[in-house]
């Protein structure tokens, strides 16, 4: 979902399972007793709140144990536009998330979860998806990343290989803006569970841009994928 500071969301949760679910949106400020409260099964909830503040918020179920139905996917992003934020020519959205597979054809491992064992990360659902499907874009584009990690364990360092970010939104606030005095840049953009912001800039030459989670053992478990710029080059970079 995405909107502006001062919109007005309305969602209608129904619930068509067999266990209590619910839903909280970390962009609300509403009683959790209320709009966040669990519904039983062929029951259902409107859930309305007003978007005051500007940024990436996770959203997901909160119903008991709330690890289970977060890891097995109950959880997505909502993003509210800054006043006055920058044209840009590309914008996307990645949402870390952690697997923690089960059984074949069934629920992830609640286990698994409890010890943060977990068999993989994610950007949008799909292991390594960015790396088969890469994501192609013209040369100079502006570009504008908004990342939320909605894992259930582990932080994330997002960086992108072969460029400086020159504006980066973080929790709220910009660090740094583009064309500030000092000539600030970013590279990475930590996000601890929940927390978002989302990172601009350009890829210039011909290439393979690869993003990752900077954080070793996750870029070699799926928390990557790539940006292609024209016809890069056969050899060279990561």
């Amino acid at each position: 979902m995405h909107g502006k500071v001062g919109d007005t969301f309305r969602v209608t949760l129904i619930n068509d399972g067999t266990m209590n679910h619910s839903i909280d949106f970390h962009a609300s400020k509403v009683s959790p007793q209320v709009q966040m409260r669990q519904i039983k099964p062929h029951e259902s909830l409107v859930y309305e709140f007003k978007a005051n503040y500007a940024g990436i918020w996770t959203y997901h179920c909160g119903a008991d144990p709330m690890i289970h139905h977060m890891g097995n996917g109950m959880f997505g992003a909502v993003v509210i536009d800054p006043p006055g934020l920058d044209k840009v020519d590309k914008e996307f959205v990645f949402v870390q998330s952690e697997l923690y597979l089960g059984p074949n054809g069934k629920e992830g491992d609640l286990k698994k979860m409890m010890a943060g064992t977990n068999d993989g990360v994610a950007f949008n659902g799909y292991y390594n998806q960015y790396v088969y499907s890469p994501i192609k874009v013209a040369p100079h584009s502006r570009i504008r990343v908004w990342v939320d990690n909605a894992a259930i364990n582990e932080d994330l360092a997002f960086h992108t290989v072969g460029t400086i970010w020159d504006t980066a939104w973080k929790e709220g606030s910009y660090v740094p803006r583009k064309d500030n005095p000092d000539h600030g840049g970013m590279q990475t953009l930590d996000l601890q569970p929940t927390q978002g912001g989302f990172v601009e800039f350009t890829l210039d030459d011909p290439g393979a841009y690869t993003f990752v989670n900077h954080k070793m053992r996750d870029l070699s478990r799926g928390g990557a994928g790539q940006f292609i710029v024209g016809n890069p080059p056969t050899t060279g970079g990561h």
